[in-house]
């Protein structure tokens, strides 16, 4: 039985998979920027949520990031599907190469020499046994990461909430 569907020429050559994930990644992030700019709230309180979640993602606290991030949204009254969706650029499979980045940031900035960076020990419980120091590092890193990529988020986001919200009212006045 022939096969019918259209083929596509990438496919033959190798590259298929490769270019079926780059689509499906560009859908995906598509879909999540639609979804987050047609939420009800306020592009400040967008803002604001993506800027929590900014900040919440740069803490070395990988497993409790979700509850801490709508915890907090909750108490601050931001939209907890933005908060969330900030959070997203850390996670299991980021670990690695993001902590080691909080590390280095860390050890830039805290007077600790006797520290040392383990990628096979990278759980909570395994950092703070390898010590207080460790996990102080990468907190500080987190905090001189986090608080200037807070603030670039919270005004990035809202120029870009605005920016939609308006050609999307442009748009409609068109028609």
């Amino acid at each position: 039985m022939a096969d019918l569907r259209r083929r596509d020429p990438r496919e033959e050559q190798g590259e298929g998979r490769i270019y079926r994930w780059w689509i499906g990644g560009k859908r995906l992030t598509r879909y999540w920027f639609l979804r987050l700019m047609r939420q009800k709230s306020s592009p400040k309180n967008l803002a604001a949520a993506c800027a929590l979640g900014m900040f919440i993602g740069a803490m070395p606290i990988i497993p409790f990031q979700s509850v801490v991030v709508i915890f907090l949204a909750f108490v601050f009254r931001v939209n907890k599907l933005a908060a969330w969706l900030a959070t997203c650029y850390s996670n299991a499979a980021t670990m690695v190469p993001f902590y080691y980045f909080l590390f280095a940031v860390g050890k830039a900035v805290m007077p600790f020499q006797d520290v040392a960076f383990d990628p096979n020990h990278l759980e909570m419980t395994h950092l703070i046994d390898a010590g207080w120091h460790v996990f102080a590092v990468m907190f500080m890193g987190g905090l001189v990461f986090g608080i200037p990529a807070t603030i670039v988020t919270y005004f990035l986001t809202l120029y870009v909430v605005r920016r939609y919200r308006r050609r999307k009212a442009i748009r409609a006045l068109r028609k």
